[in-house]
């Protein structure tokens, strides 16, 4: 019965405990905000850190499709959005459920004008209406009418006051005729300026969470529904370090792209500000940097001597952020690193070493030789008789080829000498016989 039940208790804590505290996990969707031309589609990116995420999706009336998904992340399809609404994008980690909203703004460009003149005759001094109407637009609090005579504003007149239900994209003006207004033209402009609403996103910053320390990464900052996207500038930075980056843009959407080396292993930051003449937005990212797990022969030899008799430990340091843990096996039995051991025969052979880490592992066959005692020394007697004879034979080499010079040196000393004696014999005999004469 206690087994019974410590095995449910041990389920049960599995279910609610899977690895991650319930309130770190965080529901995100892509884009923040969305502006959507009528009758248009948009796609969403539902996302979560929960690494093991349970029931998700989202919750909107406009007609969905899921195009796509991952462990952490789904991606739908909204179609024909034709008015306002708040999307939930939700997900449930360990049994807690966190939601995140999305507001979608439908936007109209004015596609007619309508200007209208009452009467269309008039008697000096009369007064007469100017009535400017737009049938189809959107959002209302965006535009902005204005009435001209000739080139001379009469009127102008913008929506962003007005309550919702009693708002018409009109207006209407009184004007007193005077003769110099005969055959004069009036014209209507309207124009909607999506500008505050087309940059009311946040940068995308689009790069991986994990970044290996000394390898070039191409990290890209993008902003989707701005206009004009072509007038758009951005500033990378890794930590205080400003980027060089390359600037594009199709249709509304704008991205820049750079290069990005991480030298050091750890966390930095890295950020992205997009202007639109005086609007700003920005957005932050956290990089992780990180060495491989690595086994150099500089710090891990693959061939390693040991003395019989003597205490060894194998030598083998693993490289790698973060830092790996190192499991030897010898035979198909882990062998203890810490503990030094009086080396043997019978610790000839091949370890292996495996270095691990949340990144992966690497392994390495290491052979361990052990030598007698008497080897040892053996080995030192030929090593020093190897070196004594090299120099014997060097030195004897040397004296070869010096010789000879020695012996040609002391030929030549004495072809001088008599060459020297036989000119003073012949300078005397020349000298006798010119007393003589």
């Amino acid at each position: 019965m206690k087994t019974l039940l410590f095995g449910i208790w041990a389920l049960l804590a599995l279910i609610l405990c899977p690895g991650v505290p319930e309130e770190l996990f965080e529901v995100s969707i892509w884009p923040s905000q969305a502006l959507v031309e009528f009758g248009q589609s948009l796609v969403v990116n539902c996302s979560t850190t929960c690494p093991d995420p349970g029931p998700s999706g989202i919750e909107t009336f406009l007609k969905k499709t899921q195009v796509d998904k991952g462990p952490q992340w789904k991606e739908f399809l909204l179609e024909d959005v034709t008015e306002n609404s708040i999307l939930q994008c939700f997900f449930s980690c360990a049994g807690i459920q966190k939601d995140t909203s999305l507001g979608i703004t439908v936007y109209q460009p004015p596609e007619q004008v309508i200007l209208e003149l009452q009467p269309a005759w008039v008697a000096v001094d009369e007064a007469f209406t100017v009535k400017c109407h737009v049938p189809s637009v959107a959002p209302l609090e965006s535009l902005t009418l204005a009435l001209l005579q000739g080139n001379q504003e009469l009127h102008r007149k913008n929506f962003t006051s007005l309550a919702v239900a009693s708002q018409r994209a009109e207006v209407i003006i009184s004007v007193r005729a005077q003769k110099e207004n005969d055959r004069c033209n009036f014209s209507c402009h309207a124009e909607l300026d999506l500008s505050l609403q087309e940059f009311s996103q946040s940068p995308h910053i689009w790069v991986s969470s994990l970044l290996e320390a000394g390898m070039a990464e191409t990290v890209s900052c993008e902003v989707a529904r701005v206009f004009p996207a072509k007038e758009v500038m951005f500033h990378m930075f890794l930590e205080d370090q400003e980027l060089s980056s390359f600037l594009s843009w199709e249709g509304d959407t704008a991205w820049a792209n750079a290069t990005i080396w991480t030298m050091e292993a750890g966390d930095q930051e890295l950020s992205c500000f997009a202007s639109l003449g005086p609007m700003e937005q920005k957005t932050r990212k956290l990089v992780h940097s990180y060495n491989n797990p690595r086994l150099e022969e500089s710090s891990c030899p693959g061939k390693q001597t040991w003395l019989e008799g003597m205490e060894h430990t194998l030598a083998c340091v693993p490289k790698g952020n973060p830092a790996p843990a190192l499991v030897c096996t010898w035979n198909g039995v882990v062998f203890d690193l810490e503990v030094p051991q009086k080396a043997t025969q019978k610790h000839t052979g091949t370890y292996c070493y495996t270095a691990t880490n949340q990144l992966g592992s690497v392994s390495k066959d290491i052979a361990v030789i052990v030598q007698g005692l008497d080897e040892g020394i053996s080995s030192t007697l030929f090593v020093i008789i190897t070196v004594a004879l090299g120099v014997g034979v060097i030195t004897i080499a040397l004296y070869l080829s010096y010789w000879p010079c020695k012996v040609d040196r002391r030929k030549l000393l004495y072809r001088q000498k008599e060459e020297d004696k036989e000119e003073e014999s012949q300078f005397a005999f020349r000298k006798r016989k010119v007393q003589l004469i």
